[in-house]
Parts: C-alpha cells; structure tokens; sequence
C-alpha cells in the first residue's frame, strides 16, 4: 500500500465509528490503551508500593540499630550488676570505719581535747542535735577557736590520727585575726568561727527505722522523708 492511500484511508476514517476503523488502526488504539492502563496501574499501586518498600527498609535499618544497641546494653547488664554490688559493699565497709552511735560522745570529746592539746582556746565548743539521713547521722558542732596557724595545722593533723575515721566538713566559716579586744588575743593568733559537722554511721536497726514505709497494694510509694532529728 504506498504513502498516497494511506494518507487517504487516514483521512477518510470515521473517527466516531471505531468498528470501521481498519485493523491496523484498531491495534494500535488498543496498544495505546492497554499502555495507558499500565501506566495508570503502575503509577496507582506499584509506585506506591516502592515508596513504602522504601520506608520500611530505612524502618527496618533503624530497628536493627536499636536492637544492636539494646543488645550490647543486654549483654553488659549482668557486668554492671556486679559492679553495683561491689561499690554498695565497698560503701558498707566505708560508712563502718565512721564512729558508731555509742562512740559519738567520745569522740566530741576526743576532737575538743585535740583542740586543747595543741594550744587553741576553745571559746564556744557546743554540739547541736543530730540529723539522720539514709545511711548516716550528721552532728553539727558550733565552735569559736582562737589560736595560730601551726597550732589550727596541728589541730586538723591531730584529728586525722584519731582511731575512728573522723570527717569534718565546714559551713559558714571565718578565719581571721583576733579581735586584739579578745582576752585571749596573742601575736599572730587567729580565730576560727561557724560551725563543723561530723558524721556517724547508722546501724541496721536505725537504718530500718529511717527507710519509709513499704506502700500497701494498690496505693503509690510514698516520698522519702527529710532528714529527722
């Protein structure tokens, strides 16, 4: 068939009338629809199937990072248990190198004869109430001391050396000359004012005894309580 009848046939087509239409011309139409419906097809369900294909390997990426990580954590927990148990015990044998309940007096009095040993004059020496926490008792002591530099060393050296483990922490603090006013004001003298805590451990019974009570079913844990007197 040459070019000429083509161009004929082309243009003598009914296109309102498809059944006419010549064979040719009815297979191409229905390729080119057949090719629409895929297209439609693919870019309706298959396109959106790889988008979430493609959401659930990232999703599927960052799942197995975590197990990873959750599983190295796993694998270090029953290590780290261990530890725990280790620094509690160590804690333990620490808090009873502290002075016991019934050592406390002796040792507010050990700690202002070693004040008196090396020289210092002990204006106000007066231990206040006590306050327990969880696993330990604080005494703070007001003092006002007067004395020299080497004499205040020799005081905190001569504390060190005393048989329990005494630990003195300081709060509201001054050091400075002695008002020349002062009685017992010398050359060089110093006086030390405010008030030192010291620290005892607590034994089982009163470590049972400060611990809040256990909560009864069906009611939440109660707050930890402040340090009592």
């Amino acid at each position: 068939m040459s070019a000429d009848k083509k161009k004929v046939d082309l243009a003598n087509i009914d296109w309102n009338n498809s059944g006419a239409w010549p064979d040719g011309l009815k297979f191409g139409a229905c390729g080119l629809v057949i090719a629409v419906i895929l297209g439609l097809f693919y870019y309706v369900l298959i396109s959106g199937q790889r988008e979430q294909l493609a959401g659930l390997e990232q999703q599927e990426v960052g799942n197995k990072k975590t197990f990873e990580e959750k599983a190295g954590r796993a694998a270090n927990l029953e290590p780290l248990k261990i530890q725990l148990a280790q620094m509690e015990q160590m804690l333990q044998q620490m808090m009873r190198q502290l002075p016991g309940k019934t050592d406390m007096p002796d040792l507010i009095v050990d700690i202002s004869q070693t004040a008196l040993a090396t020289g210092i004059v002990n204006e106000l020496f007066k231990p206040g109430d006590e306050t327990k926490q969880e696993f330990y008792a604080e005494k703070p002591i007001q003092l006002r001391m007067v004395g020299t530099y080497h004499q205040f060393g020799a005081f905190m050296s001569g504390v060190a050396s005393l048989p329990r483990v005494v630990i003195l922490t300081m709060q509201d603090i001054s050091l400075k000359p002695t008002d020349k006013s002062d009685k017992n004001a010398s050359a060089g003298s110093l006086t030390l004012e405010g008030t030192v805590k010291t620290y005892r451990y607590l034994d089982e019974d009163e470590q049972a005894a400060a611990a809040p009570p256990a909560p009864q079913p069906g009611q939440p844990a109660a707050a930890p309580a402040a340090g009592g007197k």
